[in-house]
């Protein structure tokens, strides 16, 4: 007699699972055993996070310090500059019409404008003139070297006799004068060019030889005019007109 089989018991029957909770379980499993090897590995272990903590203002790093603003620049001390300034050209030019500055000291030069020159025609020594100038201004004035003649349109300077170079310049006090002679024409007739002058001009010299001095003068001639020759030549000035004439 065929005998059925017996039906399971409920508690003998599993019920499968599905495999996407298997994963997940896996999954799970394997994080946390990720975790408790890191937390094993630094020494520190599980600790709970707790709440997140506030910075201390405190501990904070300092911030930047500002910029101190740079001081400004003390106006009493100029800035310098990058080239000295330059004067424009002619600033300083000498006004040749006034009286120039004398190497000595506080002095002026003699000139046309701080002098009152006059000429005088001798008869000794032969064919000789006498020069004087007056200083006419309020300072004393030099007299450097000898007078610088010029006839009517004449085109060379006579020379200056060099045996009547004085020791010192000629220097002249307000109202005091100075002297120089020239010698017009030879006296035995050996000079050429023969001619009369009816003008002259009297230029003065600064403190170098022939250097401008000033203004010059134009003392008035005899009205016959004065006879001179290529002989002519003029002494220094010296301080009398004895001096002048004698040398």
């Amino acid at each position: 007699m065929y005998t059925f089989p017996s039906a399971p018991s409920a508690s003998s029957v599993r019920t499968p699972r599905p495999r996407t909770f298997r994963r997940v379980a896996g999954a799970a499993a394997a994080a946390l055993a990720a975790l408790v090897l890191t937390a094993c590995q630094d020494g520190t272990g599980f600790k709970d996070g707790g709440a997140a903590a506030t910075p201390d203002p405190a501990s904070a790093p300092a911030s930047a310090a500002p910029a101190t603003p740079a001081t400004p620049a003390d106006p009493a001390t100029p800035a310098a500059s990058a080239a000295p300034a330059t004067s424009a050209p002619g600033s300083a030019a000498k006004n040749s019409a006034g009286p120039a500055r004398s190497a000595e000291g506080g002095r002026v030069l003699c000139n046309g404008s701080n002098t009152a020159v006059t000429v005088q025609p001798v008869s000794r020594p032969l064919n000789h003139m006498l020069i004087t100038v007056k200083n006419t201004g309020s300072k004393t004035c030099d007299l450097t070297y000898y007078p610088l003649l010029r006839f009517d349109e004449m085109q060379w300077a006579p020379a200056a006799r060099e045996e009547t170079k004085p020791q010192a310049v000629v220097s002249l006090a307000p109202g005091r004068s100075g002297y120089a002679a020239a010698l017009l024409s030879a006296a035995d007739g050996s000079g050429e060019g023969g001619t009369t002058g009816h003008r002259l001009t009297i230029a003065f010299q600064g403190p170098t030889p022939r250097s401008d001095g000033g203004a010059s003068a134009t003392p008035s001639l005899p009205a016959a005019g004065v006879h001179y020759d290529s002989a002519l030549t003029v002494t220094y000035w010296q301080q009398t007109g004895e001096d002048a004439l004698g040398s």
